[in-house]
């Protein structure tokens, strides 16, 4: 592994809040690394598709990335855009309906949950 590929790697491996690539551009600057910008998402690429991160399209335009490659899923609060990991497990009888009710054999699921995370929620109450 290159040393541009490792920097980013640890950056998304420390990072909580699944950057995208413009907030890993950022890091880098921060930490004194100056990467084109097409090292970066051609090491982005690289990552995804060697399995060492997820590449995530939730919400907006912009992919994020996380260096967490277990299986979870994510949820969006609709009100900061916080992005925090869920890992509860996807009934297997809900997976089984779907697959029925679609000819679907189901390799991989991703759910997407949307709520208002405790610190909004607390804003909120504080305000009222």
């Amino acid at each position: 592994m290159t040393v541009q590929r490792r920097t980013i790697y640890d950056i998304l491996a420390t990072a909580q809040d699944h950057p995208t690539a413009a907030d890993i551009i950022e890091r880098l600057k921060a930490g004194g690394h100056n990467f084109a910008y097409a090292t970066v998402y051609n090491t982005l690429k690289y990552l995804t598709e060697e399995g060492l991160v997820h590449e995530l399209k939730l919400e907006g335009d912009a992919s994020r990335y996380d260096a967490r490659t277990e299986d979870h899923q994510h949820i969006v609060c609709t009100s900061c855009g916080k992005v925090d990991e869920v890992f509860a497990e996807t009934p297997s009888d809900w997976l089984l309906t779907i697959s029925k009710q679609t000819g679907y054999e189901i390799t991989k699921e991703q759910i997407l949950f949307k709520g208002v995370c405790e610190e909004c929620l607390s804003a909120t109450k504080s305000i009222h």
